[in-house]
């Protein structure tokens, strides 16, 4: 029987736990899967900024109601951090910035599983036709941000499909913070089971990301790198 230092199954536990902490977008459809491409040397990552490293174009582009509509997605954490911002092509170019937000105030999501804020408005009006991207970023126990993008056409006929927008049962959502008015109408009187959505009055930085946050990223990077530290030691058969 082969035997596996503990300090190599901590590493590999700790691994899967990143990975089962990705998120996916429901609808408007991703720009691509960042789970299923992810590979460091194509730097495809959904810890790379700003769109897990998939570039512009790259194939799926979504009509998406000029008016309003829903922002789908698949949380894979306990608890999550969530903000969607939005870039529009200019001219025709590709987005460079994503310099708008569908959610002005920071959602805190808790529970694993498909959520879904049903009614976003754009922050300004646009022409029909208009290009732009959604780019959602999540943070959740681990500290770090991850990036997830979804290409989309903003028209005024355009029709959401059936089924795109649902809440999984447990599902809660927090708003931090109070917005500036704009950007969010949350309508949760939705024929399926409702997210619970709550006020909460927070400090002058709780639209960005938590402080805490930063905290618990450098801790378990550090834990993470004493622990690959080890499994190298003893994988070389020094010392254990």
């Amino acid at each position: 029987m082969m035997f596996v230092p503990a300090t190599v199954a901590i590493v590999a536990t700790a691994l899967v736990q990143v990975v089962s902490g990705h998120f996916s977008i429901i609808y408007p459809e991703w720009r691509a899967d960042t789970i299923e491409l992810d590979n460091d040397t194509l730097g495809i990552s959904q810890w790379n900024y700003p769109c897990g490293g998939i570039p512009d174009d790259f194939g799926n582009r979504t009509d998406w109601p000029l008016a309003g509509g829903p922002v789908a997605v698949k949380l894979r954490h306990p608890w999550t951090y969530i903000y969607i911002n939005v870039g529009v092509s200019i001219r025709g170019a590709n987005v460079t910035a994503f310099n708008m937000s569908l959610t002005p105030d920071l959602h805190n999501v808790t529970g694993k599983g498909l959520f879904c804020l049903p009614d976003l408005k754009m922050p300004s009006d646009l022409p029909d036709g208009t290009r732009g991207t959604f780019q959602i970023v999540t943070n959740g126990q681990d500290g770090q941000d991850m990036y997830n993008c979804a290409d989309v056409t903003f028209r005024a006929n355009a029709k959401v499909p059936d089924g795109v927008c649902v809440n999984d049962t447990g599902i809660t959502a927090t708003i931090i913070g109070q917005s500036n008015g704009g950007g969010s109408d949350m309508n949760m009187n939705m024929s399926m089971p409702t997210v619970t959505v709550t006020q909460t009055q927070a400090g002058p930085t709780s639209t960005t990301k938590p402080s805490s946050a930063n905290g618990v990223a450098e801790a378990f990077g550090m834990t993470l790198a004493i622990v690959v530290g080890l499994a190298c030691v003893a994988s070389s058969g020094l010392g254990f």
